[in-house]
């Protein structure tokens, strides 16, 4: 069952909960999913109080409608051009909470899975880019084609040079084309493409796989990925070297490994 997150007469994020995996629904079909402020805050608590949760295991992050999102709401950036600075104070607003959302994200300990059942542009290309893995329809498309309307999409730029090699980026950066789903995963955007139809299923079940793992190893390995592939090689495997051992000193590692030698299944704790 989904349950209502927001607090106007239609919920505009959905959740729900199947086991240890959460499901958010972005549900502004009407308006392509495009990132509004109100919806951009509520993806950010939600974000937040799913990182708390110890019962959450992983997020899945989907969509309803003819879209997963045309990223940032053009008509709500559009109205503020009448506030009394232009639009300023505004733009700036909502492109921090964009931004902050998607680093709370990257920063939560439980990994996010994106199930892109259609298109995905600008902000919403951005969100796939930003969760861990994700899986799209074989018709869906990406693209940051802001270049097209004058406004260049450098804040999803972020997230996409960090996920394709740099002349794909920039491809898609400047030339603001529709990437189909096959191209996607052949850049490295998206993890896998199956049928639209199988594309929520297929993300529960990597969600699955990872909510029967160790949620502290989880948690730990996905803080270093992020905070390694910024540094220099050396610095890298020094921070990492650190991990491994705390990661060793940790209960569930003794458990697992011991569950290993002893060709039987592991009793995760968290700690």
């Amino acid at each position: 069952m989904q349950e209502r997150v927001s607090t106007g007469q239609t919920a505009i994020l959905l959740e729900e909960r199947r086991d240890a995996i959460a499901i958010l629904t972005l549900n502004r079909p009407e308006a392509r999913n495009s990132l509004s402020l109100v919806l951009l805050q509520e993806l950010r608590a939600a974000v937040d109080r799913l990182s708390a949760e110890k019962d959450v295991r992983a997020v899945v992050l989907a969509a309803n409608g003819p879209a997963f999102s045309a990223g940032h709401d053009l008509k709500e950036l559009t109205a503020h051009r009448a506030d009394p600075d232009g639009g300023r104070g505004f733009y700036r607003t909502a492109m921090e909470t964009c931004a902050n959302m998607m680093q709370a994200i990257l920063k939560s300990p439980k990994p996010f899975i994106a199930a892109v059942h259609a298109t995905a542009t600008a902000a919403g290309c951005q969100l796939v880019a930003t969760c861990d893995l994700a899986v799209a329809a074989e018709d869906a498309k990406f693209a940051t084609p802001g270049v097209n309307i004058g406004l260049f999409c450098s804040t999803p730029m972020v997230a996409l040079s960090r996920n394709v090699p740099r002349k794909r980026a920039m491809e898609m950066l400047l030339l603001g084309e529709m990437l189909p789903a096959k191209e996607a995963a052949e850049y490295g955007l998206v993890n896998r493409v199956v049928p639209r139809e199988r594309v929520l299923d297929e993300a529960l079940a990597m969600a699955k796989v990872i909510a029967d793992k160790s949620s502290l190893t989880v948690a730990i390995g996905k803080e270093a990925f992020y905070r390694q592939i910024e540094m220099p090689t050396a610095e890298a495997y020094a921070y990492t070297a650190d991990v491994m051992v705390q990661n060793m000193m940790a209960r569930d590692a003794a458990e697992g490994i011991s569950a290993f030698v002893e060709k039987r299944k592991p009793e995760w704790k968290g700690c």
